[in-house]
């Protein structure tokens, strides 16, 4: 069953949060994942919407994502995105 990670973020700091931008794609493609929402300007469509970029990722499978979001590769960057943006992650299974 496929396995999504969605984030919701808000960039503070564009320059560095580039940095985090060009070296995560390679780390995703490792653990088989791929892109299927990258961008910002949602259209609020119902409720509120506290942030203004949107991210989801589609993998396998649930472990597939774990394995990626855990990873060496992926924990020596997330720390780049953390100190130039905020915002959430969440990893859902799919139907």
């Amino acid at each position: 069953m496929s396995a999504y990670i969605f984030a919701e973020i808000d960039v503070f700091d564009k320059e560095q949060y580039k940095a985090y931008q060009e070296k995560t794609p390679e780390t995703i493609k490792k653990y088989g994942g791929r892109f299927i929402v990258r961008g910002g300007n949602p259209e609020i469509l119902e409720g509120q919407l506290d942030s203004k970029r949107m991210v989801v990722i589609e993998f396998q499978d649930k472990k597939a994502a774990q394995k990626w979001y855990y990873s060496e590769e992926y924990q020596s960057i997330l720390t780049i995105r953390q100190s130039a943006s905020k915002g959430r992650m969440f990893l859902l299974e799919g139907v």
